[in-house]
């Protein structure tokens, strides 16, 4: 009961701060969850699949509060993302950047999400995540396996990091918050 009560706080929280939305989505196992409590607690913590969603505030990140949504990605949860991402300010996707075979699927469903209406100009950080394990492909491999630089019309920023030890969350997302506050500016005027 205290953690749900946690959770409406947090919101109300942030409703009051007028914060910015954020969906962080990726394939099942990419390291979302592990992201998100690393920002919120400081910490690694052991995570299980997210059936679901995670939704916590991250406050202050380089001056703006974030609400941040943390969707399952398994590929039956799939089909269930567009609600989170309709109103959304901005799109944190995480890839498992030592999971080559996947890459193909990574970048279909990248495609997929910012193919929608609602999804127009959000700016988009992409995680390489996991770059503590071998034979992980660094970010700026991933970001022309992704077809990045080829297909994306939205701003993005890639970003190398290990969730696990921080290395890199800090880094990218200082990169997304300079994006977020250009896009809300533009959305305002």
């Amino acid at each position: 009961m205290g953690h749900v009560l946690s959770k409406v706080s947090n919101l109300w929280h942030g409703f009051i701060d007028n914060p910015v939305q954020v969906c962080m989505l990726g394939l099942d196992s990419a390291g979302k969850t592990t992201v998100l409590y690393r920002l919120k607690l400081k910490e690694s913590v052991s995570t299980i699949p997210t059936v679901g969603f995670n939704v916590e505030t991250i406050e202050p990140c380089d001056g703006l509060t974030l609400t941040v949504w943390d969707v399952g990605g398994q590929g039956n949860l799939r089909s269930l993302w567009k609600p989170y991402y309709q109103s959304c300010d901005g799109l944190v996707y995480v890839v498992d950047s030592a999971d080559k075979a996947r890459f193909k699927e990574a970048k279909e469903v990248l495609f997929r999400i910012l193919g929608s209406s609602d999804m127009t100009r959000v700016p988009v950080l992409v995680f390489a995540n996991k770059q503590d394990l071998p034979g992980s492909v660094a970010a700026v491999k991933l970001a022309e396996e992704l077809e990045l630089t080829a297909s994306l019309t939205n701003p993005w920023y890639i970003q190398s990091c290990c969730a696990l030890t921080a290395d890199g969350l800090a880094e990218g997302f200082t990169m997304f918050s300079d994006m977020l506050k250009h896009y809300r500016k533009q959305r305002k005027s």
